[in-house]
């Protein structure tokens, strides 16, 4: 089972300091939250009580039961205060006290904030602790938290941890028997959820897992994507339509107008609920000279495995009820899978070049990196040092082999641009034209990257 390691090794560097502290700590339902508390309380002295939709007096009660349970105590008085002068490590350890869904009681109850203040505080508890607070409501937490627990609260916490995505890297780690190339494609499936990797069958194929996982109805995946935006967004038959125009290619505020037949006035304010609720992202394109040439309010949508949806499954919705899933996916994704994927390819390869530069193994060191978007083309990725020295990226994922006419259409993107390179880094997901292989030996600033290296 897979969690994110980098905010593990965070609460443990956090838990070892001295004194106490009190940590936010928040991702969605499926960002395998339960899983990283239950990593990090492992071997500690902990309590933990997981915060129900109930009344005031209920959760209390619940809290209370489930306290003396733990310590075979019982609290003179149904009280957030009393239960934590009773909480107790049993010796001098940090405690930790980990309160899960905690805005179903701070959303009601004032007197439990107060009394987790005063926990941090010393003044109900002696030992030391480490207070955790944890949500799988993103929403609340970025948008109403802070008016609901006052800003005399939010000074005591000692930090906000967001639970995000898996990166390209901690997907291939949690997978090691799938290759490279299987990686990217679960990658640009299912994206970098906890919860999806977690369900995924390394043991099977990617079509397998697909139709198990996301077309059949008893697969942990189906119909999840409606969820997602069910949860944070409401008019769902607007949204459906706008995300399924992006996914088809409508990635313009025009396009979207004429393929929805929504007032544009109406379009925008739509995709500015998708864009704070993380849904969708707008496309900024590299800042080169040619500004004239460049493709401007492009929309993408920002989840993988929901533009996988609204990409395959969404339009041909009917065909999902009367198909077997291995049906439904020769019909409708075998065909288009392998360009669909050319966007996810370019984003491993960014990474790629990303965790070069952290180890020294670039010519350039990276200050910023993105992709061009040209009104008759794009250059894949282009990476800047502080005085503008430039390697630009080119990245084939779906051509049997990178040939020079692609190297070509690059060319002629870049003049587009306005912009110079003085490094060519050519990925390619299956091999090179021999005339480039040549060219790169010949030509330093060419280096060839294949799925090997990757």
């Amino acid at each position: 089972m897979v969690v994110k390691t980098a905010v593990l090794k965070e609460l443990e560097d956090l838990y070892q300091k001295s004194g106490n502290q009190l940590l936010v700590l928040y991702g969605r339902e499926d960002s395998e939250k339960e899983l990283l508390v239950k990593a990090f309380v492992k071997k500690k002295k902990f309590f933990y009580y997981r915060a129900r939709q109930a009344s005031v007096q209920a959760q209390r009660l619940m809290m209370g039961k489930e306290l003396s349970r733990r310590f075979g105590v019982t609290p003179a008085k149904p009280a957030y205060e009393e239960y934590f002068k009773r909480v107790k490590s049993g010796d001098p350890t940090k405690l930790v006290l980990v309160i899960d869904e905690f805005q179903h009681i701070a959303r009601r109850d004032a007197d439990f904030m107060e009394a987790i203040l005063k926990l941090k505080a010393k003044r109900l508890y002696p030992g030391p602790v480490l207070i955790l607070l944890c949500s799988s409501t993103v929403s609340w937490v970025e948008r109403e938290m802070d008016a609901c627990i006052g800003e005399e609260t939010l000074k005591r916490i000692d930090r906000k941890i967001k639970l995000t995505h898996l990166n390209f890297l901690e997907v291939v780690r949690a997978l090691p028997d799938y290759p490279i190339s299987e990686c990217i494609k679960v990658y640009g499936v299912a994206g970098g959820v906890p919860g999806y990797i977690n369900h995924w069958n390394p043991k099977a194929d990617l079509k397998t897992n697909i139709c198990r996982q996301i077309l059949s109805r008893s697969g942990y995946m189906y119909n999840e994507a409606e969820k997602i935006i069910g949860a944070r967004l409401r008019e769902l038959s607007v949204y459906d339509t706008i995300l399924a125009a992006i996914a088809e290619g409508c990635d313009k505020l025009n396009d979207l107008y004429l393929k929805t037949g929504f007032s544009r006035a109406k379009i925008s304010v739509y995709m500015k609920n998708l864009a704070a609720s993380d849904m969708i992202q707008k496309v900024v394109s590299f800042e080169t000279g040619g500004w004239e040439n460049t493709k401007k309010g492009v929309y993408r949508i920002r989840d993988n495995y929901v533009n996988f949806w609204f990409r395959f499954v969404y339009p041909n919705l009917s065909d999902l009820y009367l198909l077997s899933p291995e049906e439904f996916y020769d019909a409708h994704i075998a065909p288009g899978l392998e360009s669909y994927l050319s966007r996810y390819f370019t984003e491993v390869c960014m990474e790629y070049l990303g965790l070069m530069d952290l180890t020294g193994k670039l010519p350039i060191k990276i200050k910023k990196m993105g992709t061009w978007v040209g009104k008759e083309g794009t250059i894949d990725i282009i990476a800047q040092n502080e005085i503008r020295e430039n390697l630009v990226g080119l990245c084939n994922w779906d051509k049997p082999e990178v040939t020079e006419e692609m190297c070509e259409a690059l060319f002629a993107n870049m003049k587009q641009a306005k912009i110079k390179a003085n490094y060519y880094y050519i990925f390619s997901a299956k091999s090179f034209a021999p005339a480039l292989v040549r060219m790169a030996e010949e030509d330093s600033r060419f280096v060839l990257i294949d799925m090997n290296e990757l």
